[in-house]
């Protein structure tokens, strides 16, 4: 029984990613040029499944030479907005696009000057006509056995991003020795020390 179901979900989560990977469009071109042309930091700000993803994604953009921080987007509404300046770029993560923390957000953004990236399956939602940029997804079923649960929609962020992450090292040349510098600790920092 359990394996059945651990099977029917990764299908599931791999169908999902397939569909990005056939989907994929000049949008996604015109946001990394975009993120390699800032000056500023890449902030990432989500609630919920979407800000664990967030937080996740500027972790591997700051260790991969793009600087990048996250905020919690409820506390982005406490005073965190404080943060980010005017030429930072804030992506901006909802699968709905409409998550009330992230409306209002964005609102406010537009009063500190910064360029934002909305981050969303929804082309018809608030954020995604309301940010500079767009990163919009698509929309694929949840893998869990009810369909609700964020499992294939993270997913999908999650590999967007991560994808972003290597084109943007990339096209900065961060090399090996780059890395170590960011990253000094653990296994890695073990394997590429002394490079």
């Amino acid at each position: 029984m359990y394996l059945d179901i651990l099977k029917t979900t990764v299908k599931a989560e791999m169908s999902a990613i397939q569909t990005l990977l056939n989907n994929m469009d000049d949008e996604y071109e015109l946001v990394c040029k975009k993120l390699h042309e800032s000056m500023g930091k890449v902030v990432f700000m989500g609630v919920g499944k979407s800000g664990h993803v967030a937080q996740k994604l500027a972790a591997t953009f700051a260790s991969t030479g793009t600087p990048s921080f996250f905020i919690h987007g409820t506390e982005a509404l406490h005073g965190d907005l404080g943060m980010i300046e005017k030429k930072d770029m804030v992506v901006l993560l909802s699968n709905s696009g409409d998550t009330p923390e992230i409306v209002a957000a964005l609102t406010n953004l537009e009063k500190i000057g910064c360029k934002t990236v909305g981050f969303t399956a929804n082309r018809d939602s608030f954020l995604a006509k309301n940010s500079d940029y767009k990163l919009i997804y698509p929309i694929t079923p949840e893998a869990d056995y009810l369909g609700l649960a964020p499992t294939a929609s993270t997913t999908t962020m999650l590999v967007l991003g991560d994808a972003i992450a290597c084109a943007l090292s990339k096209a900065k040349d961060f090399k090996r020795k780059d890395f170590h510098k960011f990253h000094p600790g653990g296994r890695l920092g073990k394997l590429l020390e002394g490079e």
